[in-house]
Protein backbone atom coordinates (compact mmCIF):
# COMPACT_ATOMS: atom_id res chain seq x y z
CA UNK A 1 0.00 0.00 0.00
CA UNK A 2 1.60 3.48 -1.02
CA UNK A 3 2.82 5.04 1.97
CA UNK A 4 3.29 2.37 4.31
CA UNK A 5 6.83 2.59 6.15
CA UNK A 6 7.38 -1.32 6.48
CA UNK A 7 6.99 -1.29 10.25
CA UNK A 8 10.16 1.37 10.31
CA UNK A 9 9.94 4.43 11.91
CA UNK A 10 11.67 6.45 9.79
CA UNK A 11 12.22 6.55 5.44
CA UNK A 12 15.19 8.04 4.06
CA UNK A 13 15.11 10.30 0.48
CA UNK A 14 18.77 11.38 0.99
CA UNK A 15 20.03 9.83 -2.63
CA UNK A 16 16.58 10.94 -4.10
CA UNK A 17 16.80 14.66 -2.75
CA UNK A 18 20.31 14.70 -4.09
CA UNK A 19 19.71 13.83 -7.57
CA UNK A 20 16.91 16.14 -7.65
CA UNK A 21 18.59 19.28 -6.09
CA UNK A 22 21.54 18.36 -8.23
CA UNK A 23 19.42 17.88 -11.65
CA UNK A 24 17.44 21.27 -10.93
CA UNK A 25 20.44 22.99 -10.24
CA UNK A 26 22.23 22.18 -13.64
CA UNK A 27 19.31 22.75 -15.03
CA UNK A 28 18.26 26.42 -13.80
CA UNK A 29 21.79 27.48 -12.70
CA UNK A 30 21.68 31.58 -13.34
CA UNK A 31 25.09 31.59 -13.71
CA UNK A 32 25.52 28.90 -15.90
CA UNK A 33 29.65 29.22 -17.21
CA UNK A 34 30.80 30.88 -14.05
CA UNK A 35 30.07 27.42 -11.70
CA UNK A 36 31.88 25.13 -11.52
CA UNK A 37 29.56 21.67 -11.07
CA UNK A 38 27.74 21.97 -7.73
CA UNK A 39 29.19 19.89 -5.27
CA UNK A 40 26.47 17.37 -3.10
CA UNK A 41 27.09 15.20 -0.49
CA UNK A 42 24.15 13.24 1.47
CA UNK A 43 24.75 12.21 5.27
CA UNK A 44 27.29 14.90 6.20
CA UNK A 45 27.77 15.27 9.62
CA UNK A 46 27.02 18.32 11.88
CA UNK A 47 30.25 20.24 11.29
CA UNK A 48 30.58 23.94 10.00
CA UNK A 49 33.20 22.55 7.27
CA UNK A 50 32.46 21.58 3.94
CA UNK A 51 35.67 20.87 2.44
CA UNK A 52 39.36 22.10 2.17
CA UNK A 53 41.41 22.85 -0.40
CA UNK A 54 45.08 23.05 -1.08
CA UNK A 55 46.51 26.89 -1.50
CA UNK A 56 49.92 27.86 -1.92
CA UNK A 57 51.18 31.54 -1.65
CA UNK A 58 54.73 31.30 -2.40
CA UNK A 59 56.17 33.66 -4.48
CA UNK A 60 57.71 32.61 -7.58
CA UNK A 61 61.31 34.01 -8.02
CA UNK A 62 63.39 33.91 -11.33
CA UNK A 63 66.83 34.25 -10.66
CA UNK A 64 69.84 34.09 -12.79
CA UNK A 65 72.46 31.43 -13.12
CA UNK A 66 75.58 32.88 -11.72
CA UNK A 67 79.08 31.49 -12.71
CA UNK A 68 81.44 34.07 -10.25
CA UNK A 69 84.27 31.80 -9.36
CA UNK A 70 83.56 32.09 -5.42
CA UNK A 71 80.25 30.97 -6.10
CA UNK A 72 79.60 27.47 -5.49
CA UNK A 73 83.20 26.68 -5.94
CA UNK A 74 86.62 28.91 -3.90
CA UNK A 75 85.56 30.94 -0.93
CA UNK A 76 81.82 29.83 -1.74
CA UNK A 77 82.50 26.08 -1.84
CA UNK A 78 79.16 24.66 0.14
CA UNK A 79 77.69 27.61 1.47
CA UNK A 80 76.27 28.97 -1.89
CA UNK A 81 74.45 27.97 -4.80
CA UNK A 82 75.00 29.15 -8.21
CA UNK A 83 71.31 29.02 -8.91
CA UNK A 84 70.86 31.46 -6.46
CA UNK A 85 68.84 31.13 -3.24
CA UNK A 86 66.45 28.66 -2.69
CA UNK A 87 62.78 28.81 -2.68
CA UNK A 88 60.58 26.59 0.06
CA UNK A 89 57.39 25.68 -1.66
CA UNK A 90 54.36 24.64 1.06
CA UNK A 91 50.59 24.32 0.61
CA UNK A 92 48.40 25.64 2.95
CA UNK A 93 44.60 23.64 3.97
CA UNK A 94 41.97 26.41 3.50
CA UNK A 95 38.54 25.34 5.04
CA UNK A 96 35.53 25.95 3.18
CA UNK A 97 32.68 26.80 5.83
CA UNK A 98 28.86 26.49 5.04
CA UNK A 99 27.18 29.78 5.01
CA UNK A 100 23.58 29.09 4.95
CA UNK A 101 20.74 26.49 5.68
CA UNK A 102 18.35 24.63 3.83
CA UNK A 103 15.07 23.01 5.87
CA UNK A 104 11.89 21.44 4.51
CA UNK A 105 9.42 20.39 7.12
CA UNK A 106 5.74 19.48 5.23
CA UNK A 107 2.65 17.39 6.60
CA UNK A 108 0.80 15.21 4.26
CA UNK A 109 -2.13 13.74 5.23
CA UNK A 110 -3.64 10.36 3.40
CA UNK A 111 -7.56 11.90 4.08
CA UNK A 112 -6.47 15.41 2.20
CA UNK A 113 -3.61 14.86 0.01
CA UNK A 114 -5.48 13.08 -2.69
CA UNK A 115 -2.82 11.86 -4.28
CA UNK A 116 -0.57 8.65 -4.17
CA UNK A 117 2.05 9.64 -1.06
CA UNK A 118 5.25 8.23 -2.56
CA UNK A 119 4.18 10.40 -5.46
CA UNK A 120 3.23 13.46 -3.20
CA UNK A 121 6.62 13.41 -1.69
CA UNK A 122 8.78 13.08 -4.86
CA UNK A 123 6.58 16.06 -6.59
CA UNK A 124 7.40 18.16 -3.26
CA UNK A 125 11.55 17.13 -3.20
CA UNK A 126 11.14 18.33 -7.16
CA UNK A 127 9.41 21.54 -5.89
CA UNK A 128 11.73 21.93 -2.94
CA UNK A 129 14.59 21.52 -4.99
CA UNK A 130 13.42 24.16 -7.54
CA UNK A 131 12.90 26.88 -4.76
CA UNK A 132 16.52 26.31 -2.88
CA UNK A 133 17.94 26.39 -6.50
CA UNK A 134 16.26 29.81 -7.13
CA UNK A 135 17.48 30.39 -3.80
CA UNK A 136 21.34 29.63 -4.27
CA UNK A 137 20.73 31.83 -7.56
CA UNK A 138 20.14 34.53 -5.51
CA UNK A 139 23.07 33.78 -2.87
CA UNK A 140 25.41 32.91 -5.32
CA UNK A 141 24.76 36.35 -7.29
CA UNK A 142 24.98 38.14 -3.83
CA UNK A 143 28.60 36.34 -3.41
CA UNK A 144 29.91 37.22 -6.74
CA UNK A 145 28.86 41.21 -6.12
CA UNK A 146 30.60 40.78 -2.45
CA UNK A 147 34.10 39.66 -3.71
CA UNK A 148 34.53 41.02 -6.77
CA UNK A 149 37.95 42.27 -7.22
CA UNK A 150 36.85 44.79 -9.43
CA UNK A 151 34.23 47.07 -10.34
CA UNK A 152 32.77 49.49 -12.93
CA UNK A 153 30.11 51.92 -12.86
CA UNK A 154 27.36 51.90 -16.04
CA UNK A 155 25.29 55.74 -15.69
CA UNK A 156 23.18 55.67 -18.66
CA UNK A 157 22.04 53.19 -21.48
CA UNK A 158 23.60 54.78 -24.60
CA UNK A 159 26.12 53.12 -26.56
CA UNK A 160 28.86 55.77 -25.65
CA UNK A 161 28.50 54.79 -22.12
CA UNK A 162 27.90 50.82 -23.44
CA UNK A 163 31.05 50.65 -25.83
CA UNK A 164 32.85 52.77 -22.83
CA UNK A 165 32.21 50.22 -20.24
CA UNK A 166 33.10 46.99 -22.13
CA UNK A 167 36.37 48.32 -23.55
CA UNK A 168 37.64 48.78 -19.67
CA UNK A 169 36.27 45.46 -18.87
CA UNK A 170 38.01 44.15 -21.65
CA UNK A 171 41.52 46.11 -21.20
CA UNK A 172 40.95 45.17 -17.48
CA UNK A 173 40.84 41.12 -17.84
CA UNK A 174 43.87 41.38 -20.69
CA UNK A 175 46.22 43.58 -18.27
CA UNK A 176 45.70 40.45 -15.82
CA UNK A 177 46.06 37.99 -18.71
CA UNK A 178 42.94 35.75 -18.08
CA UNK A 179 42.83 33.53 -20.78
CA UNK A 180 39.56 31.56 -19.69
CA UNK A 181 36.42 32.00 -21.74
CA UNK A 182 34.65 35.01 -20.20
CA UNK A 183 30.45 35.88 -19.26
CA UNK A 184 29.04 39.11 -19.04
CA UNK A 185 26.09 38.14 -17.04
CA UNK A 186 23.27 40.99 -17.25
CA UNK A 187 19.81 42.27 -16.67
CA UNK A 188 17.82 42.15 -18.91
CA UNK A 189 17.56 46.32 -19.54
CA UNK A 190 21.58 46.15 -20.10
CA UNK A 191 20.96 42.96 -22.33
CA UNK A 192 18.58 45.28 -24.18
CA UNK A 193 20.43 48.15 -24.91
CA UNK A 194 23.40 46.28 -26.27
CA UNK A 195 21.36 44.33 -28.96
CA UNK A 196 19.81 48.11 -30.16
CA UNK A 197 23.47 49.57 -30.07
CA UNK A 198 23.74 51.36 -33.73
CA UNK A 199 27.15 49.97 -33.69
CA UNK A 200 25.59 46.24 -33.30
CA UNK A 201 25.03 45.43 -36.75
CA UNK A 202 26.17 42.83 -39.51
CA UNK A 203 27.50 45.43 -41.57
CA UNK A 204 30.69 45.05 -38.89
CA UNK A 205 30.43 40.90 -39.00
CA UNK A 206 28.21 40.93 -35.70
CA UNK A 207 25.82 38.08 -35.08
CA UNK A 208 22.79 39.90 -33.81
CA UNK A 209 19.37 38.57 -34.43
CA UNK A 210 16.46 41.69 -33.61
CA UNK A 211 14.14 38.74 -34.32
CA UNK A 212 15.15 36.88 -31.25
CA UNK A 213 16.50 39.42 -29.47
CA UNK A 214 20.24 37.86 -29.57
CA UNK A 215 23.74 38.26 -29.32
CA UNK A 216 26.04 36.21 -28.19
CA UNK A 217 29.38 38.25 -28.03
CA UNK A 218 30.24 41.43 -27.45
CA UNK A 219 34.19 42.81 -27.45
CA UNK A 220 34.94 38.58 -26.64
CA UNK A 221 32.95 38.93 -23.93
CA UNK A 222 30.03 36.31 -23.98
CA UNK A 223 26.00 37.57 -23.12
CA UNK A 224 23.83 35.98 -20.90
CA UNK A 225 20.79 37.41 -19.56
CA UNK A 226 20.09 36.92 -15.71
CA UNK A 227 16.72 37.69 -14.23
CA UNK A 228 16.80 40.91 -11.77
CA UNK A 229 16.06 39.25 -8.37
CA UNK A 230 19.71 37.39 -8.80
CA UNK A 231 21.87 40.46 -8.48
CA UNK A 232 22.36 42.49 -5.80
CA UNK A 233 20.25 45.81 -5.35
CA UNK A 234 23.15 48.00 -7.07
CA UNK A 235 24.60 45.42 -9.42
CA UNK A 236 23.87 45.59 -12.99
CA UNK A 237 26.00 42.69 -14.74
CA UNK A 238 28.69 40.47 -13.51
CA UNK A 239 31.73 39.27 -15.68
CA UNK A 240 33.66 36.44 -14.80
CA UNK A 241 36.01 33.34 -16.27
CA UNK A 242 34.02 30.09 -16.88
CA UNK A 243 34.23 27.53 -13.90
CA UNK A 244 35.32 30.21 -11.31
CA UNK A 245 32.49 29.75 -7.86
CA UNK A 246 32.09 26.54 -6.62
CA UNK A 247 28.98 26.03 -5.17
CA UNK A 248 28.46 22.87 -2.68
CA UNK A 249 25.62 21.76 -0.67
CA UNK A 250 25.59 19.20 2.41
CA UNK A 251 22.51 17.20 3.01
CA UNK A 252 22.30 16.29 6.73
CA UNK A 253 19.05 14.27 6.44
CA UNK A 254 15.94 14.07 4.09
CA UNK A 255 13.26 11.65 5.59
CA UNK A 256 9.58 10.77 6.10
CA UNK A 257 8.26 10.03 9.56
CA UNK A 258 4.92 8.95 10.45
CA UNK A 259 2.89 11.86 12.13
CA UNK A 260 1.56 11.30 15.58
CA UNK A 261 -1.44 14.54 15.27
CA UNK A 262 -2.78 13.16 11.65
CA UNK A 263 -3.10 10.25 9.50
CA UNK A 264 0.02 10.67 7.17
CA UNK A 265 4.09 11.44 7.34
CA UNK A 266 5.93 14.21 8.38
CA UNK A 267 8.67 15.24 5.05
CA UNK A 268 11.51 16.73 6.82
CA UNK A 269 15.41 17.71 4.77
CA UNK A 270 17.80 19.63 6.78
CA UNK A 271 20.97 20.89 4.97
CA UNK A 272 23.92 23.46 4.65
CA UNK A 273 25.85 25.43 1.80
CA UNK A 274 27.68 27.84 0.52
CA UNK A 275 30.03 28.67 -2.62
CA UNK A 276 33.68 29.17 -2.98
CA UNK A 277 36.27 30.83 -5.18
CA UNK A 278 40.39 30.75 -4.45
CA UNK A 279 40.86 34.24 -3.55
CA UNK A 280 43.48 34.90 -6.21
CA UNK A 281 41.05 34.82 -8.35
CA UNK A 282 38.39 37.01 -6.67
CA UNK A 283 39.84 39.77 -8.84
CA UNK A 284 39.08 38.09 -12.13
CA UNK A 285 35.22 38.92 -10.74
CA UNK A 286 34.54 41.97 -12.33
CA UNK A 287 30.91 43.77 -10.86
CA UNK A 288 29.12 46.61 -13.32
CA UNK A 289 27.34 48.93 -10.51
CA UNK A 290 24.73 52.03 -11.27
CA UNK A 291 21.45 53.29 -11.58
CA UNK A 292 21.47 53.65 -15.46
CA UNK A 293 18.81 55.60 -16.83
CA UNK A 294 17.75 55.51 -20.36
CA UNK A 295 18.26 58.59 -22.25
CA UNK A 296 14.61 60.48 -22.97
CA UNK A 297 12.85 57.65 -20.58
Amino acid sequence: MAGENNNLPVRRYEKQYKGLLQTVFTATNAFQGAISPIQILDGVQNNATAFSVKTNNTPVVVGEYKTDANIAFGTGTSNSSRFGQMTEVIYQDTDVEYDYTLAINEGIDRYTVNNDLNATIADRLRLQSEAQTRAMNKRIGAYASKVAGHSETLSELTDKAINALFNKINTYFIDLEVTAPLTAYVRSDVYNAIVDMAQVSKGKGSSVNIDKNGLAYYKDIALQRVPSQYFAQDTQALIMPNGLIIPFVGISTARTIPAVDFDGVILQAAAKGGQFVLEDNKKAIVKVTGTPTVPGA
